[in-house]
């Protein structure tokens, strides 16, 4: 039986908890073992604790590092942090497993790539989306050349008014904590991109506009506790009324201040809720993307457009349209013929990929890896270096060349 890999986690939020502590513990104690947490509110380390079997929990980061000596370290904290804490893990002689993005800006993804090559050390970022049956199945599609060489991708997402408020209550409302939702979000959807047509991002042009979240209603308050308009806002929550928020936010506060139901019209909210954003790749494929933060419904359409086809594939994600037990993607070729895939739902988290990525962070690994699931840190840097470039061209107005990070 081979030795458990040990494994220490900087970040006890929700999916420091969810995604990463209690997985690890709860069914892959066989091959991984949690020798550590630390956030820098106590409360919510010690929740995780008493939650993954009473863990040690530590009030200083490198003090952790030193007294139990991880083979990888976890960091799911706010994304700002993102780069320190990799760049002391892998100072430590570390192997790093960072929740998306890697980073917020071209700078600091620069700096990882750095470390990580002095260090002989590696970074994974944890994109769960490339194991989703029905983004794998696009992946085998065009990997298989169903369609050609890919010239043209349309995809447009578009978040429901929990979830994608959700991010203006939180710490994501600051520019400076998240890159904002074309870095903090739609990381995911550009690593799909580059996934899928197997290229590297060469100019960027975006445009972004706060037009329902933000100083835009005058019925507003500083936060949903003790609001005013509390029983009849629409975005109001109650952070008591669901245990893990009551836990690991609600009875934290006092240490930090930190506030999970921040109001979503505040003053201070800085990024943006609709974005456009057009990508000329190095092989001359274009992408066309959309984001809005605010819909009736969550869901997702794509279109690859290839010299010899098309793929036509999409799904709702919350709502009436969600109903349905499967999901479907279409193939069009140059003849006029389709054919249809029909795959089953899955259940669990992010359509069932997160229980695909936990079996391959934690569990027994495959020793192939024909599909480039795994993404490493130079995956990362190129989604989080689309964002930044469309950040940038939000601003300026212009049109923003990629800078690569060798």
């Amino acid at each position: 039986m081979e030795t458990p890999q040990k494994y220490a986690l900087v970040g006890a939020g929700v999916r420091g908890l969810e995604m990463f502590a209690r997985p690890l513990v709860e069914r892959f104690s066989d091959h991984a073992q949690l020798v550590g947490v630390y956030d820098p509110n106590p409360v919510r380390a010690r929740y995780v604790s008493d939650r993954c079997g009473g863990v040690a929990v530590f009030g200083d980061f490198d003090t952790m590092l030193v007294a139990t000596h991880p083979d990888v370290v976890i960091v799911a904290t706010i994304d700002r942090w993102h780069h320190d804490y990799i760049l002391r893990s892998l100072a430590a002689g570390c192997d790093v497993l960072c929740e998306k993005p890697l980073a917020i800006d071209t700078e600091q993804v620069r700096a990882i790539l750095a470390a990580e090559a002095h260090s002989g050390r590696k970074v994974t970022v944890t994109f769960n989306l490339r194991f989703a049956p029905l983004m794998v199945r696009v992946k085998e599609l065009v990997q298989q050349g169903a369609i050609g060489r890919v010239l043209a991708v349309d995809l447009a997402w578009w978040l429901d008014r929990q979830h994608g408020a959700d991010y203006f209550r939180r710490w994501h409302r600051r520019l400076e904590n998240s890159g904002g939702l074309l870095v903090h979000k739609a990381t995911h959807h550009f690593d799909l991109v580059n996934w899928w047509v197997d290229d590297e991002p060469a100019v960027v042009f975006a445009n972004g506009q706060r037009l329902v979240y933000g100083p835009t209603r005058a019925e507003r308050g500083v936060r949903c506790t003790g609001c005013p308009h509390h029983t009849h806002c629409e975005f109001a929550i109650d952070l008591n009324a669901d245990s893990l928020l009551r836990s690991l936010y609600a009875e934290a506060e006092a240490v930090d201040g930190y506030w999970r139901d921040g109001c979503v019209f505040a003053e201070e909210i800085d990024i943006w809720d609709t974005m456009s954003v057009s990508v000329r790749y190095r092989g001359g494929a274009l992408l066309t993307y959309a984001l809005n933060a605010y819909s009736p419904y969550e869901g997702w359409r794509a279109t690859l457009t290839g010299t010899a086809g098309r793929i036509e594939v999409g799904e709702a994600l919350s709502g009436l349209p969600a109903q349905t037990p499967q999901q479907t993607l279409t193939v069009c070729d140059l003849r006029g013929e389709q054919v249809v895939h029909t795959l089953p739902k899955v259940e669990g988290g992010h359509g069932g990929s997160d229980a695909r990525l936990q079996a391959e962070l934690f569990g027994e690994r495959r020793s192939d890896d024909p599909l480039h699931q795994m993404a490493d840190a130079h995956a990362g840097a190129r989604s989080v270096q689309i964002g930044a470039a469309a950040n940038r061209s939000i601003r300026s107005g212009q049109p923003v060349e990629v800078e690569l990070d060798e």
